[in-house]
């Protein structure tokens, strides 16, 4: 449906053909949480909702945005960007500031984009239109970007004029996701892998609490802060240590005593989920879900309590599915304190896995739970 309404509106809007349609997927964590800014690896994997892109470029400095889903036009020239106050074109000028600034001759273009990534889900809406658009201008003005410099774009875009602090496991997920794979992407030096992940008799549901607690930046600041903490009295102590993924867990007991016991908590969680994200990796090359499964539950486990950053309506969710035969893995998935959690189900007992969820979570929070089917798709691609 989106592509072609995007198509549609974009030539009843501007009067023409658009020259170009592209896709720009949202995407899941399976495991691998915060890890990113602390040299671990993630498993993210591109997904079948996305951002859709129609778009023509121009012989002018103008840029013409209309967003199909909020039904608003915003107008803006190449060489005076100026951020919004919280406005969804800053996103969009954010990539063009970072191409600009990269030395990259562009000119003008009008765009229409839309699409049925569910926002505020943390399946992350905001890196998809940032990979979106440096797509197109990449295909549009024939920029010849290799695809990793349009990932460090969107980052960028989203660090610098966005004024978010996020890591770059969303755009590159975004950007180069496969279809029926997951993709281990190690964040010390951006190498990256595929594993295939087979699920013909599985789906992948998300669960969305429909909550975010408000302390969740506050607290991701702090937590990059203990870990930091807890990484530099590991290196004094051992001097080879330059990152987590360097230390083991006896260095990590050895100096347990030297520690706050909140900064030892946050340490034990990452070297485990670090450990953990390989195993998952070796048990999907084995075709092996039942421990791939257990790993998603021990993040869970470890986020809640060691971390910290789980929140009493996502530790629900995923209690309810410890004892459920059809549930392979849960967990919550994102930064925390809110969102959704990510579940490994039987597709035979998808239905009746939807009911019992929704009945609980009704029963105990008195609101619907929304959720959302999802499979894994190719990343960012000209349609």
């Amino acid at each position: 449906m989106y592509p072609s309404c995007i198509a549609t509106q974009f030539k009843q809007t501007f009067e023409k053909e658009a020259t170009l349609i592209v896709r720009a997927p949202g995407r899941i964590n399976l495991i691998g949480e915060h890890t990113d800014y602390n040299d671990g690896f993630v498993l993210p994997a591109a997904i079948d909702k996305a951002i859709y892109f129609a778009i023509s470029p121009r012989t002018d400095k103008v840029c013409t945005i209309v967003s199909f889903d909020f039904n608003e036009t915003f107008t803006f020239q190449l060489d005076n960007l100026i951020a919004q106050p919280r406005h969804w074109a800053n996103y969009l000028m954010g990539v063009v500031d970072e191409v600009q600034k990269a030395g990259h001759a562009i000119q003008g273009f009008d765009l229409v984009f839309g699409g049925d990534i569910p926002t505020g889900a943390g399946v992350s809406s905001s890196a998809a239109v940032e990979t979106g658009l440096a797509f197109c201008l990449n295909e549009l003005y024939n920029l010849n970007l290799p695809t990793m410099n349009l990932v460090k774009i969107g980052k960028a875009a989203e660090n610098n004029f966005v004024g978010v602090n996020c890591g770059i496991m969303d755009q590159f997920a975004s950007m180069f996701g496969k279809q029926d794979s997951v993709i281990r992407l190690d964040c010390r030096d951006l190498s990256y892998e595929y594993f295939p992940i087979k699920l013909p008799n599985h789906t992948v549901i998300l669960c969305n609490s429909g909550v975010k607690h408000s302390l969740g930046d506050s607290e991701y600041n702090t937590r990059r802060l203990e870990c930091e903490e807890g990484l530099s009295l590991l290196s004094q102590a051992y001097p080879s240590v330059k990152s987590w993924r360097d230390v083991s867990w006896d260095m990590l007991t050895s100096q347990e005593a030297n520690m706050k016991e909140n900064v030892f908590k946050r340490a034990r969680y990452v070297v485990g989920e670090i450990e953990r994200v390989v195993v998952a990796c070796d048990a999907l090359n084995a075709n092996d879900l039942a421990t791939f499964g257990q790993k998603m539950y021990e993040t869970h486990n470890g986020l809640q309590h060691d971390y910290a950053v789980s929140c009493e309506e996502l530790d629900f969710l995923v209690d309810q599915t410890r004892n459920d035969e059809a549930v392979v893995g849960s967990r919550m998935m994102g930064g925390g304190f809110g969102g959704c959690t990510v579940n490994i189900v039987e597709k035979s007992q998808k239905e009746a896995f939807l009911n019992r969820m929704g009945e609980a979570y009704k029963a105990q929070y008195g609101q619907e739970l929304v959720t959302y089917e999802v499979a894994l798709t190719n990343g960012t691609e000209r349609l």
